[in-house]
């Protein structure tokens, strides 16, 4: 037996609806759409990347090292504030932390404002299709690092970050050595650099010194990365736009 099909009713406003009724109702559907279309906005400015065209670190006084427990520090000798930066290559929302303030960072560290000691994690290993994209990531940022070109690190950085390069969470693929080695290359990095990342050697000691990062992560108080701690504090990136400026 087939369904009783139901004509549809058109509504039509009573006459004895005031003309107050429709006014209001109006003005409802306005404020409605302004805050519609004020919350798209918010979002759209929200993800908005700070000082957009800077790019990445272009003074040739700014130095990277690689420090004892694999922590990269890039900055200037004499910079006047140090923060500590947790992040692992997979994790996106490390990617939108460096996509809104990533130039921004750069500038400051050019300036000689801040310097930035990068804990690269890889605690998101499982969740990649090689198994260990993290670390092997980790390694590579390492290999350009150890040879001391600052612009070429910063460079590669921001794309070991980007979204065109980072590989989803549970994704079909990921990016060989090679691939990771055409990329540091691209940034800028050295045949030596290159050569490091392609056959792997850095791997085992940014597997331990991933794994001592996320230990000291932990001693933060910091829920998770991305996570930027000045002074054993940790600061709301993505609660306070202006955190970059009130550095120093």
């Amino acid at each position: 037996m087939s369904a009783k099909k139901v004509k549809p009713v058109k509504y039509t406003p009573e006459p004895t609806s005031s003309r107050s009724t429709f006014i209001f109702g109006g003005l409802a559907l306005l404020v409605i759409a302004a805050l519609v279309i004020g919350g798209v906005l918010w979002q759209s400015n929200s993800g908005k990347a700070r000082n957009e065209g800077y790019g990445g670190v272009q003074n040739a006084a700014v130095q990277v090292t690689v420090e004892d427990g694999g922590a990269v520090l890039l900055g200037q000798p004499a910079a006047a504030t140090i923060i500590d930066l947790f992040e692992d290559p997979m994790c996106p929302y490390c990617g939108e932390l460096e996509h809104k303030h990533g130039q921004e960072l750069a500038q400051a560290i050019d300036d000689g404002r801040v310097a930035v000691r990068y804990h690269m994690l890889a605690f998101l290993d499982q969740l990649s299709a090689s198994g260990d994209y993290s670390t092997r990531a980790v390694a590579a940022s390492q290999c350009v690092a150890v040879t001391g070109d600052a612009v070429a690190y910063s460079a590669f950085h921001t794309a070991l970050m980007s979204p065109e390069n980072q590989p989803a969470e549970r994704g079909d693929s990921d990016h060989t050595n090679e691939d990771l080695a055409q990329m540091a290359r691209d940034a800028g990095a050295s045949d030596e650099a290159a050569a490091c990342i392609t056959d792997g050697s850095q791997i085992e000691q940014a597997r331990v010194d991933a794994e001592a990062g996320r230990q000291l992560l932990s001693t933060t108080g910091a829920t998770g990365t991305p996570a930027v701690v000045h002074n054993g504090t940790v600061i709301d990136t993505f609660g306070n736009e202006n955190w970059v400026a009130e550095l120093g």
